[in-house]
């Protein structure tokens, strides 16, 4: 009698944590662009990526590349997209797996997102400044060759934390997978790892932002991506400082003194090993082109003093 019951139990439980998914999946549409600019399409190796476009073609080509995390894509610019586009060529692309680009549910990986920068540098802009947040400032430092004018990275980073393959099989599975990841992309739980972890200022996590972040992370297919990096299977195999090393454009380091996910003192490492300038916003976290993003765009723009660690 008790297995029975317990069996019914799973059961109805199971049934109502597909109930719930099937809810929260009805209430993320419709799923805007956040940003605003044209919008373009670049076919990669099977998938449909999807990109904005901003400024004068005739200027300086810009690629500005998001970092990872549950609910990240393009939009993370938003704040200085406006400035850039004013002087500089931008694109801004969605990684694979994130916002507007597909999302098919195959295992995610650091080689895929290290081929995806380099073929982007080769086909979507010509002669680039680049800039590139957290884990992919380490898919970039890897990728980008000769051809690159300068590359911007922030709060770079080639160590995730590891939650284990096991639970990235989780995070992949039907129903208990997907009921776990709505869990872990609430709008509390957004907040919540912003407050910690993205803004030393929480009033910069603005309400239209939490909002898209909502909504693209309960797109269809929106936790694979996500699932490979809580299983560690993101993290490139250069050491980061090496590849920093063997980059020969200028390398600007850009960190949030108040990080502490990525300390400032793992910037200071970086900029010796790497011969790289280093740039330190108080007042920061893990996204100092939010919270600070007059100075950001000078950053990128080179009119900003740099120092060398």
């Amino acid at each position: 009698m008790k297995l029975r019951n317990a069996a019914a139990a799973a059961v109805g439980a199971a049934g109502a944590t597909a109930a719930a998914n099937r809810a929260l999946a009805s209430r993320a549409e419709p799923f805007e662009p956040f940003l605003e600019g044209d919008r373009g399409t670049y076919r990669w190796r099977g998938f449909d990526i999807s990109y904005t476009e901003r400024g004068d073609p005739e200027n300086q080509d810009l690629l500005l590349l998001h970092g990872i995390s549950a609910a990240a894509s393009g939009h993370q610019f938003w704040r200085v997209l406006d400035g850039l586009s004013a002087t500089y060529h931008v694109i801004v692309p969605d990684l694979p797996g994130f916002g507007h680009s597909d999302r098919p549910p195959l295992l995610y990986s650091a080689s895929l997102y290290t081929t995806f920068v380099e073929d982007a540098v080769a086909d979507l802009v010509e002669d680039p400044v680049v800039v590139a947040s957290s884990l992919t400032g380490a898919y970039a430092a890897e990728a980008i060759d000769e051809a690159t004018r300068r590359l911007v990275l922030v709060a770079p980073t080639d160590d995730t934390a590891h939650g284990g393959r096991w639970l990235r099989a989780l995070l992949r599975s039907p129903v208990v997978g997907e009921g776990l990841f709505n869990l872990l992309v609430s709008k509390p739980a957004i907040r919540r790892f912003g407050a910690d972890h993205g803004y030393a200022d929480p009033d910069n996590h603005t309400e239209d932002v939490l909002e898209y972040e909502w909504l693209t992370a309960h797109q269809d297919g929106a936790r694979f991506a996500p699932a490979g990096f809580l299983g560690g299977d993101l993290d490139p195999e250069t050491p980061l400082a090496e590849s920093l090393a063997d980059v020969s454009a200028p390398v600007v380091l850009v960190w949030g003194r108040e990080s502490d996910t990525t300390p400032v003192s793992e910037g200071r490492h970086l900029a010796r090993e790497g011969d790289a300038g280093l740039v330190v916003f108080d007042d920061a976290k893990l996204l100092p082109h939010v919270e600070h993003p007059e100075a950001f765009i000078e950053v990128v723009g080179g009119d900003l003093a740099v120092a060398t660690a």
